[in-house]
């Protein structure tokens, strides 16, 4: 039996704000871009700050996605040892 995916409505996806804190830049920086490039489909909108004194990033992102979606991308980045996320869905 074939699976058949179903197309996502609009009313399926929710918008929200993903807040990632990366609190190793030289270490994970480009695995956090590799993950955010992957679900770019879902990003409306990014907003990164580097605080090179630190040595952390700030990143905010606006997406519209399921909560299937945001589950995925926050679960990848969430898995990275000196990063930390945090959404918010309306």
């Amino acid at each position: 039996m074939m699976h058949q995916q179903r197309e996502h409505t609009v009313m399926d996806k929710r918008m929200g704000v993903v807040s990632v804190i990366v609190g190793d830049r030289k270490k994970e920086a480009g695995l956090v871009n590799e993950i955010i490039s992957r679900h770019g489909d879902i990003i409306l909108a990014r907003m990164g700050l580097p605080c090179r004194d630190r040595g952390l990033s700030v990143i905010a992102l606006i997406i519209e996605a399921t909560t299937n979606d945001v589950g995925a991308l926050t679960g990848q980045l969430g898995s990275l040892p000196s990063v930390r996320v945090k959404s918010s869905l309306v």
